[in-house]
């Protein structure tokens, strides 16, 4: 190999690297002297060879030694290439890419949410992904600033919407829509404490679920309960238990424990951190952080530390204290309600009225909920993991009327499924039980057993295709037969078609199945039904 050419003036006083011999110490400073950048890269790369070669040979630790510190002084000669610019190859914090065998789990979750949506016959919208920042704002209580704002582009204020609510709430008054049942998935973000492993991240799809309009008292909402029970338990998570409370409960708690009015939306948000901290430190917050009065603070905890059934809906409508509280009252009579419903619905057992429940958003009403799995997956080989909750929602029944301007509100309620959580939870699964998943859909390979059937493969394929089969063929003129059956094995596609010269003959395919490794000769006008036939079974992936 002839190494890097130098300068013509001084070639007699430097030799060129023929194959055997490399640069000693004297020729390596004349040539760093004198050399032009392509040059000095070209020396860096074979002295790289040389010592990688040494290497391999096992050669003697100084020999080794004297050859890297050559390369280094040359690296050192050559310096940073200001022409080249450098990146850092890694997505922004709270983020993540999404590999073929992730987006496969992921479009199985969503399927089984979406089906469930439609069964309850919502119909389905988009909205922009950034709004108006003046819509976002004041719809979020203490959490208002993990809204993105963006830079200003000409005139408009705008940022990253934080939820797919507001949007909602803003299309239906600009669209002077009073009666809709809708779902939505889409990304939303936050800027946020990423807690990547327990699924939580800056940008991260959510799936809203909202009935809108005018209805009888709790109809929808026992609905929406029953559409997050539907949908976590046909994703097979986990047990799990859906707390319920009403902001109106919460408000007249706080009216009759002594609780200054401008304080209620900020003690809301403390007491909201009760299924994660102890009543001690939520009290300590209350007192210290935000002025609450510690005898205030006791009153308040001896309600928000209880939770039961409807039995506890009872019993606070003959609490001498609560029970003169109109906000109260309504809403433990629509809890009351509520639970009838649900009893109907089947899925009493699976819901807890639980006074802690607060939901920090500013925009709820009445009735609100959260689902969070009892026991996190632990089986065999599993870490236990704490996603926290993996569905919520309630009802807003002014959020419209914000937005509208004669103030015209719409009734609205709905859920939102945490799908970042699910998948955290499927994938961990998956990854414990070492279960193969399919990252395509192809039902069938189109294979040949000889050589110079390119031809008959390709027009064999496109029949298939045409006919709306799910079909593949390697990218090589004459590949072996050995080859293609690897394929199909490694990426779970259930059966070959393959060509022959006999076969062509006869008119007939040899269809065989990759698992059992049976063949049987099917004639070529029937190999779409009997590839249909036998590919019916719907794909699993989880």
């Amino acid at each position: 190999r002839a190494g890097p050419r130098l300068d013509s003036r001084k070639s007699s006083e430097l030799k060129l690297w023929p194959p055997t011999t490399y640069l000693d110490s004297s020729q390596l400073q004349l040539a760093a002297s004198m050399a032009d950048r392509a040059t000095l890269e070209d020396f860096v790369r074979l002295q790289g060879e040389r010592v990688r070669a040494l290497k391999q040979q096992k050669a003697g630790a100084e020999q080794i030694e004297e050859e890297v510190a050559k390369l280094l002084k040359l690296k050192a000669q050559l310096g940073p290439d200001e022409g080249k610019q450098k990146f850092v190859l890694k997505t922004p914090k709270g983020t993540r890419d999404y590999s073929p065998r992730q987006m496969a789990v992921r479009e199985k979750v969503f399927d089984v949410i979406i089906s469930c949506f439609k069964r309850h016959g919502a119909e389905v919208i988009d909205t922009p992904v950034f709004e108006l920042k003046e819509t976002l704002t004041g719809k979020y209580g203490e959490d208002s600033k993990l809204i993105y704002d963006l830079k200003d582009q000409g005139g408009e204020l705008l940022s990253l919407r934080y939820d797919l609510t507001v949007p909602f709430a803003r299309y239906l008054a600009m669209n002077k829509l009073t009666n809709i049942k809708r779902y939505h998935i889409a990304k939303v973000y936050r800027r946020d404490n990423p807690a990547m492993t327990r699924g939580r991240y800056r940008e991260f799809y959510q799936c809203d679920f909202d009935i809108a309009g005018q209805f009888d008292p709790m109809i929808p909402d026992a609905e929406c309960l029953k559409i997050m029970c539907e949908i976590l338990s046909s994703l097979q998570i986990g047990d799990f238990l859906v707390k319920v409370n009403d902001r109106r409960i919460l408000d007249g708690t706080f009216a009759v424990c002594g609780v200054p009015d401008s304080k209620f939306r900020t003690i809301c948000s403390s007491v909201d951190k009760l299924d994660k901290v102890s009543w001690e430190e939520v009290k300590s917050e209350m007192v210290g952080e935000k002025g609450l009065a510690p005898e205030v603070a006791d009153r308040v905890g001896d309600y928000v530390q209880q939770h039961g059934g409807v039995s506890l809906v009872e019993q606070l409508l003959q609490d001498p204290e609560l029970s003169q509280n109109k906000q109260a009252v309504e809403g433990l009579g629509d809890l009351k309600l509520l639970f009838e419903y649900l009893t109907l619905f089947g899925i009493a057992d699976k819901i807890s009225f639980d006074l802690s429940l607060a939901r920090g958003l500013d925009y709820y009403t009445g009735v609100i909920y959260e689902a969070v799995l009892l026991q996190p997956p632990a089986q065999a080989g599993e870490e236990p993991l704490g996603v926290g909750s993996v569905a919520a929602g309630g009802r807003y029944d002014g959020l419209v009327g914000m937005f509208d301007p004669k103030g015209r509100k719409v009734p609205c309620v709905g859920l939102s499924i945490g799908v970042e959580r699910i998948f955290s939870i499927v994938e961990q699964r998956l990854e414990a039980l070492e279960e193969k998943v399919r990252t395509t859909e192809t039902q069938v390979l189109v294979a040949s057993a000889q050589k110079k059937l390119l031809q008959e493969r390709l027009k064999l394929i496109s029949e298939l295709w045409d006919a709306g089969i799910k079909a593949e063929l390697l990218y090589k003129k004459n590949p072996k037969l050995l080859n293609q059956l690897q394929y199909c094995e490694e990426a779970g596609i259930p059966l070959v078609a393959i060509v022959g010269e006999q076969e062509l003959k006869d008119g007939v395919i040899k269809l065989r199945s990759v698992a059992s490794r049976e063949e049987v000769d099917v004639r070529r006008e029937d190999l779409v039904e009997e590839i249909k036939r036998r590919t019916s079974q719907p794909l699993c992936i989880c």
